[in-house]
């Protein structure tokens, strides 16, 4: 059995200091048998606490970014998967209920070869016809192997939390016969934070994915605790807060003091703040612009904040007005994301008219 690698909150401090050092670990020397060992030294890495595996520290998210309709030009979400991976990136969230999230990464990474080597973290949105009935979790998974042109899935997480009594059970189940390799749970919403912390608390779950960003640190009073009391990894979601972040700092220049751990774009300068917390194992920003993610992928080298800087980063952003107000701002200002999502989310607002 795999020992049980648990940080102590304690450590906070200490560990910070050290993720510089850690950052320079070559991804050659991942554990044999990685889904991500690959040769891409300076690349900085956590480890997912239960097995000891590696993962990059920055991954891609595909929320809306890679929903696209039938016959839409898609070369530049070819072109962020390439620059993703030859950036370091492993790490790949998706969904069913993303459109066609799953078909985009799963296409492009196919004809790329590199299909057998990510870190696939999908998820689950299932109820079943009677409880306990697992047939439609069944039916979701079949299509997500089908779509991703994978067999097995490295992390399937409990989509929002639904039915997440009954799921979490079949995807352990599914863990023991070999069809994936850790479970998880997720949730991105305020209001069910205490509901997704209970599940970390009272289950033994290898991830949780939570909301997390330098302005909605909600997650630290008692996901992130929990998370490394039991010895669970974190994906993060959100950590742009849905580009609203960037429509914040636009037009203004990085402080002074962003050179102090090698900080060069605002992408990194909310990336590094997210990753430098020692609970977290990855961030998952999403986008559907390449420079933007050769943006994203500076996060992944360099120097991370110490705890003085995290909290001087916070305190810089509190002097920038409407900071406080983030989360009553638009979502994706500027940005138009046409896909299967869109459009339903256009025809339920024309409905309710």
């Amino acid at each position: 059995m795999t020992e049980l690698i648990k940080p102590n909150r304690r450590d906070f401090f200490k560990t910070i200091g050290l993720t510089a050092a850690a950052s320079a670990l070559p991804m050659a020397l991942m554990p044999t048998g990685s889904a991500i060992a690959q040769s891409n030294s300076g690349v900085i890495t956590r480890k997912i606490p239960r097995s000891g595996e590696l993962l990059p520290a920055i991954g891609l998210g595909t929320y809306l970014t890679f929903d696209l309709l039938p016959g839409t030009p898609r070369n530049n979400i070819r072109e962020v998967i390439k620059r993703f991976w030859d950036g370091g990136g492993r790490v790949f969230d998706t969904s069913p209920l993303y459109g066609t999230g799953e078909i985009s990464v799963g296409d492009f990474a196919t004809a790329m070869g590199i299909n057998d080597q990510m870190f696939i973290a999908n998820k689950i949105w299932s109820t079943g016809d009677f409880l306990a009935d697992d047939s439609h979790a069944k039916k979701s998974f079949e299509q997500s192997q089908e779509r991703l042109w994978r067999e097995k899935i490295d992390l399937m997480q409990v989509h929002s939390l639904v039915n997440v009594d009954q799921i979490v059970p079949v995807l352990k189940n599914w863990k023991r016969e070999g069809k994936i390799r850790y479970v998880g749970v997720t949730h991105h919403e305020i209001p069910y934070f205490n509901a997704l912390a209970m599940q970390v608390e009272r289950n033994d779950l290898d991830f949780v994915q939570v909301h997390y960003s330098i302005q909605m640190r909600l997650a630290e009073d008692r996901i992130l605790p929990a998370a490394m009391d039991k010895g669970t990894a974190v994906l993060v979601n959100m950590p742009f807060e849905k580009a609203r972040l960037f429509k914040l700092v636009e037009g203004r220049p990085l402080p002074d003091f962003a050179k102090e751990f090698d900080c060069r774009n605002w992408a990194e300068f909310f990336l590094k703040w997210v990753i430098s917390h020692p609970a977290i194992t990855c961030a998952i920003p999403a986008t559907s612009n390449p420079d933007h993610q050769t943006e994203n992928n500076r996060a992944m080298r360099g120097k991370l904040p110490d705890q003085e800087m995290r909290i001087r980063m916070v305190k810089f952003m509190e002097t920038i007005p409407g900071f406080d107000k983030l989360q009553e701002m638009p979502a994706y200002p500027g940005k138009a994301y046409n896909g299967y999502i869109r459009r339903a989310m256009n025809a339920r607002a024309a409905l309710a008219k």
